[in-house]
Order: structure tokens, then C-alpha cells, then sequence
């Protein structure tokens, strides 16, 4: 049987290939501590591989010359590499990659069983449009904190550091009850972590605004079926966008003619602004 690669999951491939490396590095860190873990990957932690640990460390770099405790030179690469990745296809990161977002994801899966149609429109809208700007708060608040104390001040709270260490002493208290209440809100809504409080996810969205390649909508062939609406797990109103830019899009490419669209290049990516 010949291999259609049109038909493949790309992006599932991808999150699962993250989600799956990021625990395998987080156990085999914890191992090492017990000298039973893989030798050349025993330095290896969440907090060396996270690239938002770049950006919470540049004022003391810049400023010093030195990292916040727990980072790593790794960090700062990381988040160049992202950013780059960012300014020229937007935040697949956050849709591609991060693993955090994929477990909302696939909890949601749940949620979708339960209230079909519902699931995901049941927050009043008005209250959602404003629970969607405290996620800059929490990275403003991120960032000016770390640069004032030089410790990461997130972690004890961090749902997705709680994820991956919830089996070591590690873990705060408050992280744990976050990462609870991230995953149960995830049955009700889709990637809530990502929608309202997520720090780097507001960061990384901001690049929607500059990326060079675009998700552009045609509207002289659309047909308004509003299926690429309803499939966007950021509730953007694709089916009415030119040019999808929202600070929210995690560049999934589900609401693409590749993808969701009935009509072939309607929704497509493109090069360059207009």
C-alpha cells in the first residue's frame, strides 16, 4: 500500500515526539540523582531545555553577565531558536511543540465527549475576551520579578514544571494545585493554561503580528460554512478574519484547506504582508 503523507498527522507526530522527549529527560534527570540514569543526558533538566528560562534571564545576563539560578546557557539558545522559528512562522511552538499545551489538548478530548458542541463556548464571551489579556499580566509580572529577586519566581506555581516532577519533592504545593486545576478546566475548555495565563504563549503570540508567512483567508471563495471557525481551539472567528493574526492563534493549522477548509486554497499560508 503506497504511502499518502498528505494523510499523516504531522502535528500529532510532532507533540508526541515532545511530550514523550521532555518526560523521558525529566525521568532520566531524576535517575541520575540516584546514578541510574543515561550518563550524557543526566545534566539534562526541564529548566536547561525550557527556552522561557532565555527570557526571564536576559535582564540579569545583560545587566550582570550571569544566569538566574537554575538557568542555563541551553535556555538562552532555546529561546533564540524559538524566536527566530517565531518571526518567521509565528508560534508553532505553542502549537506544535509545547508539551503542556498537548496534555490540555488531549484531556479536552474528554470534554468534547461530554458536551459536543458545547464544549468550548461555555464561558460567556464577554468574560473570555477579558480573562484573555491577564496572560500578558502574568508575563509582565513574570518578568519584572525575576529581574528584581534573580530567582525563577514562577516555578512554585508553574503547572507545567509540576507535570513533569510530580513524583519528586521538587514540586510546591501550589504547583500541584495549578496543574490540577488546569487539567480539570481543561474538560470545559480547550487549552485554558494557553488561553489566559500561559506567559510565554504571550510572548510567542505577539510574533502573529510580524511572522513573515501568514494564514490568509480568500474571500472570494469562501463559502462561509464557518468550519474553519469551529475547529480553531482559540475560538478565533476565522471564517470572518482576512488574515488570521490574533495574539492567540498557536499556529495549528487546523482551519487550513489542508486541513478543515471545503475549498481548496481559501485558507492557505502565504508570504509576506499585504
Amino acid at each position: 500500500m503506497k504511502l499518502n503523507w498528505r494523510q499523516i498527522n504531522w502535528r500529532r507526530l510532532s507533540q508526541i515526539f515532545f511530550l514523550a522527549l521532555i518526560a523521558f529527560i525529566s525521568v532520566n534527570h531524576t535517575l541520575a540523582e540516584s546514578g541510574n540514569g543515561i550518563a550524557f543526558l543526566s545534566d539534562a533538566s526541564l529548566h536547561a531545555i525550557c527556552p522561557f528560562g532565555g527570557v526571564v534571564t536576559l535582564y540579569q545576563l545583560v545587566t550582570v553577565g550571569t544566569f538566574i539560578q537554575k538557568i542555563h546557557s541551553s535556555s538562552v539558545i532555546l529561546m533564540g531558536i524559538v524566536l527566530l522559528i517565531s518571526l518567521l512562522l509565528g508560534p508553532v511552538f505553542c502549537g506544535w511543540i509545547c508539551p503542556f499545551g498537548t496534555v490540555q489538548e488531549w484531556v479536552g478530548k474528554l470534554g468534547k465527549k461530554f458536551f459536543k458542541k458545547k464544549y468550548n463556548r461555555l464561558i460567556p464571551s464577554g468574560i473570555d475576551r477579558s480573562l484573555r489579556y491577564f496572560r500578558f499580566v502574568v508575563l509582565g509580572w513574570v518578568v519584572f520579578m525575576t529581574a528584581r529577586s534573580g530567582t525563577i519566581v514562577f516555578s512554585n506555581i508553574d503547572p507545567y514544571y509540576a507535570l513533569f516532577n510530580f513524583w519528586t519533592s521538587e514540586v510546591a504545593v501550589a504547583g500541584l494545585v495549578m496543574l490540577g486545576a488546569v487539567l480539570i478546566l481543561s474538560l470545559f475548555v480547550e487549552r485554558p493554561w494557553c488561553k489566559y495565563a500561559c506567559p510565554y504563549g504571550a510572548l510567542l503570540g505577539l510574533f502573529n503580528k510580524v511572522s513573515l508567512f501568514k494564514i490568509r483567508r480568500k474571500a472570494s471563495s469562501c463559502v462561509q460554512c464557518g468550519k474553519c471557525s469551529a475547529v480553531c481551539p482559540m475560538n478565533i472567528d476565522v471564517a470572518t478574519a482576512e488574515t488570521v493574526d490574533s495574539t492567540q492563534c498557536i499556529r495549528c493549522y487546523e482551519c487550513t484547506s489542508e486541513k478543515s477548509c471545503p475549498v481548496d486554497d481559501t485558507i492557505t499560508i502565504e508570504f509576506g504582508n499585504k
